[in-house]
């Protein structure tokens, strides 16, 4: 397997200078200590190594033999038997000190130069006259961090540092961000240990006395409309259901409920294909999944999603066959569908636990929460209560009087109000903590979900929230990971050829901005990645901007800037933003359901399409007279030949039998009355826009001009 330079110089107990020098006088092309090194490349060093082991094991056996050679000649030597005494037990301690030299020297060779050790310095102590290793110097440092600040932390002239970088194959500058793999290395050579920040505070913690078991965190996954919500409000004995729009989940919840078999944690996920990512992150949080399935619809396509999500997180998954109140209800066709997806169940040779349930009658529910402990039980879930808390975020919100919030499923450790924290790049404090009923709490322990107030922003769906020393150590963190981000965006889409003919192509299409606006930032994410799948060959939606929380005037702003509509789900407009729409003459849209938003969306973005145009004959006429107007307008007095015509129809004049000029009726009379259609058979006056000179006789064919809304195809 391949190895980083500076991996595989520890390995080896050398500095990475020492083996990028190697490297090079071996041919090998390397730039700096991040560059690979190859099996092919480790085969090679190894050989070298053992070759110049043989020639320093020669050379030792050599001296070793001389120094077995007689040491008294029958000559008289200065300083009589004495001496001779004293020279054969220094040339003893010769020997044993260069057996224990052998491999230093090997290493020395290696890397043609000396290679120091400065994470261990040794100092002689006065009194008791012996070598005592001092201790290593631990660092901890951010995720990165600017050149210049890194010199402050540990005492060092910046320009020093930019040359060890430069050894290293790194060109930088005095304000240029260093990663942490990178920071390591440098405050090696220096005498430290570099941990990330806040590490050491969580190995202590984890060391603390305390661990216990804690309950399992269990996520609702399957397809809409199979019975999830039903199944948890069973559980919690509450009525989820009626408060759900439409009858579906559309945002993650998250409960803890005390059943007969102990504490559980429930996490609710939607079932529409549009929350793909939030039922990811739900599948990422748990423990175990349990996949709920109708019997009679069997495995749809969110059903799969949902295997494919728990099974790319490693959990266990428990299926429930839902609905089986139903008359002539019948599992076998889900479980041959499950099987087919690699779910088998035991009674078919499988390892896969399943249970028949009712989620509406509530049959089979306690066998189900009887096998999750069980498997709980086996899984050996374990959390430290005495430690500071972690956890991930699940949702993230606007509340109009709480400003910033996060629904947060705590992982290790217990969240206490008051607590100084970072979230993502979001620092804040624990002012206001909530259960799931809205109940205020002071603490929180592991596997526990609750809604937390006091942020300085609003963090995105998954961040991971650590408890740190202080507010001002959160701020500092939050700084960090945010100019860090922002490296990695400017770094995110380089231009290249490739990307260049990519976005050539994406231009022949015309695009279709949307600013989308939404009440949590899961479902923001949700309506985004919904308007990505939209991809059509005629128009591509781009959404120019999403946030959370109600639309307002500088959304208006920026959508008259860039010829954009608004689409807002489960979120209101205020008045000044309805006023701005209407002078900017922008539409914003609202919607409660995520069907209803894709089907307008997609009726949105047809009307911008150019209309299919249809010509239909509807009849002939023949000019009879030719009347000119003193406002040089031309009149004909025409006779209807066949079918009919209207005002506004297109009109084809014909002589000779070929059509020489394409025009409009624009006015027509009967009499002196203003007429919309004249009949075949009747005399009428006709003004024709876009002819040439008209002549008595001439012909004229009449056509209705049909436009039909163009339908988007899919891209192939």
């Amino acid at each position: 397997m391949d190895k980083r330079i500076y991996e595989f110089a520890k390995e080896l107990n050398l500095s990475s200078k020492a083996l990028i020098d190697i490297l090079r006088s071996m041919g090998f092309k390397v730039k700096s200590h991040m560059s690979l090194v190859t099996p092919a490349m480790m085969q090679k060093i190894q050989e070298r190594y053992l070759e110049e082991r043989h020639a320093v094991d020669e050379e030792y056996q050599a001296k070793k033999r001389l120094y077995k050679k007689p040491l008294f000649k029958p000559i008289k030597l200065k300083g009589g038997p004495k001496a001779a005494r004293k020279k054969f037990t220094y040339n003893k301690r010769r020997e044993k000190v260069d057996e224990k030299r052998l491999d230093e020297t090997i290493r020395k060779t290696l890397a043609f130069i000396e290679t120091k050790k400065p994470t261990k310095k040794y100092k002689k102590k006065e009194e008791e006259k012996e070598l005592v290793e001092e201790e290593i110097r631990v660092i901890e440092l951010p995720e990165a961090l600017p050149l210049r600040s890194l010199a402050e932390k540990i005492n060092i002239d910046p320009t020093e540092l930019i040359m060890k970088c430069i050894e290293l194959g790194i060109v930088v500058s005095i304000n240029s961000r260093l990663d942490f793999d990178t920071m390591s290395l440098l405050v090696e050579d220096y005498g430290y240990k570099a941990v990330p920040w806040a590490g050491v505070r969580e190995v202590e913690e984890k060391k603390v006395e305390g661990f216990g078991p804690r309950p399992p965190i269990v996520t609702i996954l399957g397809h809409v409309d199979h019975g999830k919500t039903t199944l948890l409000d069973y559980i919690r004995g509450s009525n989820i259901v009626a408060g759900e729009i439409g009858g579906i989940t559309q945002r993650i919840g998250a409960y803890q409920v005390d059943s007969p078999y102990g504490k559980m944690t429930f996490i609710d996920t939607p079932g529409h294909y549009a929350f793909a990512s939030m039922r990811a992150r739900g599948a990422q949080v748990t423990d175990i999944a349990v996949l709920v399935v109708a019997w009679d619809d069997g495995v749809m396509p969110q059903t799969v999603e949902a295997i494919s999500h728990a099974k790319a997180s490693g959990v266990p998954i428990i299926v429930a066959i839902n609905k089986m109140d139903i008359h002539g209800a019948n599992p076998d066709k889900a479980l041959q569908q499950l099987a087919e997806q690699g779910l088998i169940i035991e009674e078919w040779g499988g390892n896969t636990l399943w249970v028949p349930i009712s989620a509406k009658t509530g049959d089979g529910v306690n066998r189900l929460l009887e096998l999750i402990a069980l498997l709980a039980e086996t899984l050996e879930l374990k959390a430290n209560p005495n430690a500071k808390a972690t956890g991930v975020v699940i949702e993230s919100f606007l509340d109009r009087g709480r400003g910033p919030c996060a629904t947060v499923l705590i992982k290790d450790g217990t969240l206490h109000k008051g607590d100084p924290i970072i979230v993502g790049a979001v620092p804040g404090k624990v002012r206001i903590m909530l259960n799931e009923r809205l109940q205020e709490v002071k603490e929180a322990g592991p596997s526990t979900p609750v809604v937390i107030a006091g942020l300085d922003g609003l963090p995105q769906a998954g961040d991971k929230l650590m408890v740190v020393a202080d507010e001002k150590e959160a701020k500092e963190l939050a700084e960090i990971r945010t100019e860090t981000t922002k490296e990695t965006l400017k770094r995110a889409y380089p231009i290249t050829l490739s990307t260049l003919k990519a976005r050539l192509k994406e231009n022949k299409a015309k695009e279709f901005n949307v600013i989308v606006k939404a009440d949590s930032d899961g479902t923001r994410e949700a309506v985004c990645d919904l308007i990505e799948r939209l991809d059509f060959e005629e128009i591509k939606p781009r959404v120019i901007h999403a946030g959370v929380g109600d639309v307002n005037e500088s959304d208006v702003l920026l959508a008259a800037s860039s010829n954009a509509i608004i689409l807002g789900f489960a979120v209101r407009t205020d008045r000044v933003a309805k006023q701005t729409a209407q002078k900017e003459g922008i539409e914003i849209r609202t919607y409660k359901l995520i069907y209803d938003l894709e089907d307008d969306l997609i009726s949105a973005m047809e009307g911008r399409l150019e209309p299919i145009i249809a010509e239909t004959y509807i009849g002939t006429v023949e000019i009879k007279n030719i009347f000119r107007r003193d406002d040089n307008v031309t009149i004909t007095g025409c006779y209807v030949q066949d079918g009919m015509v209207k005002r506004g129809a297109i009109a084809k004049l014909k002589r000779g039998g070929e059509i020489i000029a394409v025009g409009k009726v624009s006015n027509l009379k009967r009499y002196k009355d203003d007429v919309n259609e004249v009949q075949q058979g009747l005399e009428c006056g006709i003004a024709f826009d876009g002819f040439p000179e008209l002549f008595p006789d001439d012909i004229v064919d009449i056509y209705d001009r049909i436009e039909t809304t163009r339908k988007l195809k899919k891209q192939q």
